[in-house]
């Protein structure tokens, strides 16, 4: 089982930053390696929304469906996945703080068979993505708001 996490604080309202993350559509600008998001379901974001991901991983493509399970405006938003051998949970969670918006971020993995013995991998790779992925959301947001 690989867990992974992460937080960082951006200055910009939570509605903001809530709404900008809820639409996957815009993750292939701050999430390196995803080379394409399209939402499949009509409306706005909300439980049920899924989205078609494509994404380079650790020298993979890998394309994979995603759906909202849990939908609470300006304060978290789950999502659950399948790709291959791997069952995947993520969660964004925003709060409100003195320098702006908290954003976190959980990452729950499962891998089965021969793909779990690489687990220390991916979670290595994860955490320096996860990193990296924040940093880019807060440059992105924090400078287009200038």
């Amino acid at each position: 089982m690989i867990d992974v996490e992460g937080s960082i604080v951006i200055d910009r309202p939570i509605g903001e930053v809530f709404d900008f993350v809820a639409d996957q559509t815009n993750a292939p600008r701050w999430q390196n390696g995803l080379e394409q998001v399209r939402r499949v379901t009509d409306g706005p974001p909300g439980v049920g929304t899924k989205h078609v991901v494509v994404r380079k991983f650790l020298g993979r493509r890998l394309e994979l469906i995603n759906e909202y399970a849990h939908f609470e405006p300006n304060a978290e938003i789950t999502f659950t996945g399948a790709s291959g051998p791997s069952r995947f949970e993520v969660s964004y969670r925003t709060e409100e703080t003195a320098e702006g918006t908290r954003l976190s971020c959980h990452m729950r993995m499962e891998q089965k068979g021969l793909f779990a013995l690489a687990d220390r991998v991916v979670a290595a790779s994860l955490r320096r993505d996860f990193a990296a992925n924040l940093r880019n959301l807060k440059a992105l947001l924090e400078t287009r708001a200038e």
